[in-house]
């Protein structure tokens, strides 16, 4: 079953670095605020978009299985379609320990799939709002 408890939420963000599928290089987008928000609070980002070069002054990666350090949380911001080959590309790795899908995004399926696999799963939620709520930082 998906994370839904706070403890468990504050567990995963207590991981330091998250490979952003879907990371925009539009400031408007949630997809940049999210991730510019996470960096901001001590994240390491690994942006994955195959359309840019470099997003929030981090080197840009065309997939999950280009990039060559480690990864603790994927988050996604792609349609929940995508999911199931993202969640493919994750479990492919061995140092992933979480699929966090953005709010509006689930996939039931692909979720059991990773969880099957040992993966902790968070659909439909913010992580800015979650880590806003559940952490607190000196900077706050």
């Amino acid at each position: 079953m998906p994370v839904e408890s706070n403890d468990e939420l504050r567990q995963i963000l207590g991981y330091d670095r998250v490979a952003v599928v879907g990371a925009s290089t539009s400031h408007e987008k949630a997809a940049h605020i999210v991730p510019a928000y996470l960096q901001r609070h001590g994240y390491e980002l690994v942006p994955v978009n195959p359309f840019a070069e470099e997003i929030f002054g981090e080197r840009a990666y065309d997939s999950l299985a280009d990039v060559p350090e480690s990864i603790d949380i994927v988050e996604i911001f792609r349609p929940s379609e995508e999911v199931p080959e993202i969640v493919e590309q994750a479990m492919a790795r061995d140092d992933v320990k979480v699929i966090w899908m953005q709010q509006g995004i689930r996939n039931d399926e692909a979720a059991r799939t990773a969880e099957a696999a040992g993966l902790a799963v968070v659909q439909n939620r913010c992580m800015k709002v979650e880590h806003g709520q559940l952490v607190r930082h000196p900077m706050d």
